[in-house]
């Protein structure tokens, strides 16, 4: 079934047929092991692909019970060739024998063996790897298990993170036992084009084939299983600068689809490959959109900093009424913005008299923090704290003295880290620091006036909302997570577009706090577009309508994903 045994909670793509179950291998075993049937359609378009000759050695890793090695034999018979050529390893038992007498049932004779595929040396002597490798989650992928698959995708010079799933290790493994221009065909998690434990898959995928094409779904093909799969086909001696990808709604069309293959190339071997989801249409005109003087990189405008970290945010973010009642004195706190970013979500700028009523309404907008030598007040919290053990935190244990929380200066914008629906930029006219619960963005010089005033207004736009969907990573809950190096990469309007726009915005401005202060984002983003895409780029009715959809797409999937993940975990 696979060749890693996960937690009962993980999810695992591994090949079972229709065939009944073996005796000692029940539905409940098999949901333990978080084994889910593939598709037939799957094992046949990527054994048709991948074996071209009759004389084909073909290799199924974590074999299961031969979903994969059968439409092999069938590819295999329907270009003449004698039985053999069929390869297989699995870790579970029963599975082996039951691929070999369902081989055999049907007339075929294979090499089955019983173990783990990463103890497996790599030799290069097939012509064809296919299969669907285990998807174990990193929270179950542990101890030898995840010493042997890591060692093995370093034989192939790949570094992968403690937080990488089995799979990654797995299809670079399975890649070492091709011939130099051997096939890849391979089920895999969606997590191949937007994880950063990834990212070193995706390079060695781009330097070690000639080909890669990725069959990508707008709906999902196993059933009832919520999580996302494209297929990989990788084939030659690379290396290569583009992708191949064909994308198709469902089965029912990838059999029958004769969709024209399109070309894609990613801005470097190992980025995110999230843009690859887009309709060819929607990628086309983002690529243009990016390519010219209307828009370029939130990095354009200025540099995104994490916020400071206290270690117990519970102890250190005050509200007014608890400074009162603690009676501390204002040497003892700095203002900061609240802690979270729900407070900035309807709003394009964080003002004064903003953060004097969030702090009336009980909001945590002072930062327990003594610059100098602490008040008697101060004193007496920080023995407080010391009787709670807040002073044995991480971040308080390493620091001296443990109660004063390292700063960086007021941003003079803050972008949201964590996302529903998507990120947003809000000015900090209050000039409060921020913990990390949102970033800060500190303009570039001659940027300020422009940034501050501007920026936040012209980035509620379909382009970056659609750019925000690809530079950022969905998390726990169908959150959109955007890190500092994301957000750089976060696709904004130039200044030269915004300046020649200034006008316009300052005048739809006080529209579009109305609309934010009443939760209608979309209406919001839609004046924005009115200005910047279709007056200042000649942006058609038609094109933001792809934009728009295209975001609306992958926002979803996000969703789901997050849906799934929720699930899988209960």
């Amino acid at each position: 079934m696979s060749s890693i045994e996960p937690a009962a909670s993980s999810c695992i793509f591994a090949p079972v047929t229709r065939i009944a179950l073996i005796s000692s291998d029940s539905p409940g075993h098999r949901k333990a092991r978080g084994a889910f049937f593939t598709p037939p359609e799957l094992c046949t378009h990527l054994a048709d692909w991948a074996i071209r000759d009759p004389g084909d050695q073909i290799l199924e890793p974590s074999c299961g019970e031969a979903a994969f090695l059968l439409a092999a034999a069938r590819r295999l018979g329907d270009l003449g060739a004698a039985p053999g050529g069929l390869h297989g390893t699995e870790l579970h038992n029963d599975s082996v024998a039951a691929a070999g007498r369902y081989l055999k049932e049907a007339g075929y004779e294979a090499d089955l063996q019983t173990g783990d595929f990463f103890a497996r040396p790599p030799r290069p002597e097939f012509d064809a790897v296919v299969g669907n490798p285990p998807y174990v989650r990193y929270q179950g992928f542990s101890g030898d298990a995840r010493s042997a698959a890591r060692e093995a995708a370093l034989q192939a010079g790949v570094r992968l993170s403690a937080l990488a799933s089995s799979w990654a290790a797995f299809t670079v493994h399975a890649a070492l036992f091709l011939k130099p221009q051997g096939r890849l065909g391979l089920v895999l998690p969606a997590e191949l084009l937007s994880v950063n434990y990834a990212a070193e898959v995706r390079s060695f995928l781009m330097r070690r084939f000639a080909r890669v094409r990725l069959v990508l779904f707008t709906e999902r093909v196993f059933p009832g299983v919520q999580e996302e799969v494209v297929l990989l086909q990788a084939e030659g001696q690379g290396p290569t600068d583009h992708c191949e990808l064909h994308q198709v709604r469902d089965l029912e069309e990838l059999v029958s689809s004769t969709q024209l293959v399109s070309s894609w190339v990613p801005t470097r071997p190992n980025a995110k490959w999230t843009d690859a989801l887009l309709p060819a249409e929607a990628r086309a005109l983002f690529s243009r959109l990016s390519g010219e003087a209307g828009f370029g990189r939130l990095l354009d405008w200025g540099e995104t900093t994490l916020g400071a970290v206290t270690g117990n945010n519970r102890y250190f973010a005050l509200s007014p009424d608890e400074v009162q009642a603690l009676g501390l004195s204002p040497s003892d706190l700095v203002p900061m913005s609240p802690t979270g970013s729900r407070h900035l979500r309807h709003r394009l700028d964080l003002t004064a008299d903003d953060w004097t009523r969030l702090g009336e309404g009980g909001a945590p907008t002072w930062l327990f923090r003594p610059e100098g030598e602490p008040s008697a007040a101060a004193r007496r919290y920080i023995e407080e704290g010391e009787a709670r053990g807040v002073q044995l935190a991480y971040k308080c244990r390493v620091r001296d003295p443990w109660w004063r929380t390292p700063l960086v200066p007021p941003p003079d914008l803050f972008v949201t880290y964590m996302n529903a629906d998507t990120p947003r930029l809000v000015g900090n006219s209050a000039q409060v620091h921020h913990l990390n619960s949102v970033h800060g963005l500190y303009l570039h010089e001659g940027m300020a006036d422009l940034g501050r005033s501007l920026l936040p207004l012209a980035s509620l736009n379909a382009m970056t909302l659609l750019g925000a969907e690809t530079v950022g990573r969905a998390y726990g809950g169908g959150l959109l997570k955007l890190e500092p190096k994301e957000a750089d990469l976060l696709p904004v309007p130039s200044p030269r577009a915004v300046r020649a726009q200034a006008g316009a915005l300052r005048m739809v401005r006080p529209v579009v706090i109305d609309l934010l202060r009443h939760g209608h984002l979309l209406e919001a983003v839609s004046r924005v577009d009115n200005i910047l895409l279709s007056d200042g780029m000649s942006v058609s009715a038609s094109e933001l309508a792809q934009l728009r959809q295209a975001r609306a797409t992958l926002a979803e999937r996000r969703a789901a994903r997050g849906r799934s993940s929720s699930r899988s975990t209960e």
